[in-house]
C-alpha cells in the first residue's frame, strides 16, 4: 500500500495528514496520543488532491464554520471501530453525544441488548482521522469533557470554536 503524508499548520498546532494516494487515512495533531497509529515508518511527502481538499476542509472548520463537504475517507481499522467512527460522523457541528448514547446506537445496529460505553471509548480514542471524524464531540454521561487523544485543552478549544466562541486562549 502506498502511503503519503502532508503537514498542515492549524491554530492549535501542527497536523499531519496521511493518505493512500486516493483517500484520507489519517489526521493527527502532532505529538498526540496514538500518533501516528497507521502511518508506516516509510512514506512519501506529496501534495495530493485529497490533501488539498482536506486543507480546504480544515480552513473552513478553523474559520468557525461547519464544512459542507467531507474529504474522501478510508477508515483502516476494525469493523467495530469503523461502526463507532461512522456514528461520530453523524454528530452535528457544535453538538455533542455521550459514550453511552453511541454505545446504544452500536448495540441497536448490531442487534445486541447492550454495548459497553468503555468499549466505545476505546474506539473513539483510537480515531485515526481526528477533526474530520469528530471524536472531540464525545463527552461523558454527566456532560464532562473526558479525554481526547489530541489533549483536553484542544478539545475545549474545538468545542468552543464550534459553539461560536472562536479560538480564544
Amino acid at each position: 500500500m502506498n502511503c503519503y503524508a502532508y503537514h498542515y499548520e492549524s491554530p492549535l498546532g501542527g497536523v499531519t495528514l496521511a493518505s493512500d494516494g486516493d483517500a484520507l487515512t489519517g489526521l493527527w495533531f502532532d505529538g498526540q496520543k496514538y500518533f501516528p497509529d497507521n502511518l508506516p515508518k516509510e512514506y512519501g511527502e506529496r501534495r495530493l488532491p485529497v490533501f488539498a481538499r482536506t486543507e480546504e476542509w480544515l480552513n473552513v472548520y478553523f474559520s468557525g464554520k461547519a464544512p459542507d463537504f467531507t474529504p474522501k475517507l478510508r477508515m483502516i481499522t476494525t469493523d467495530f471501530r469503523k461502526t463507532v467512527w461512522e456514528i461520530l460522523l453523524s454528530i452535528p457541528f457544535g453538538e455533542t453525544m455521550t459514550y453511552g448514547q453511541i454505545a446504544a446506537i452500536v448495540a441497536e445496529r448490531k442487534g445486541m441488548a447492550r454495548m459497553s460505553a468503555q468499549a466505545v471509548g476505546g474506539a473513539v480514542g483510537r480515531n485515526a482521522i481526528s477533526l474530520v471524524i469528530p471524536c472531540h464531540r464525545v463527552i461523558g454521561a454527566d456532560g464532562s469533557l473526558t479525554g481526547y487523544a489530541g489533549g483536553l485543552d484542544r478539545k475545549i478549544k474545538l468545542l468552543a470554536l464550534e459553539r461560536g466562541a472562536g479560538m480564544s486562549e
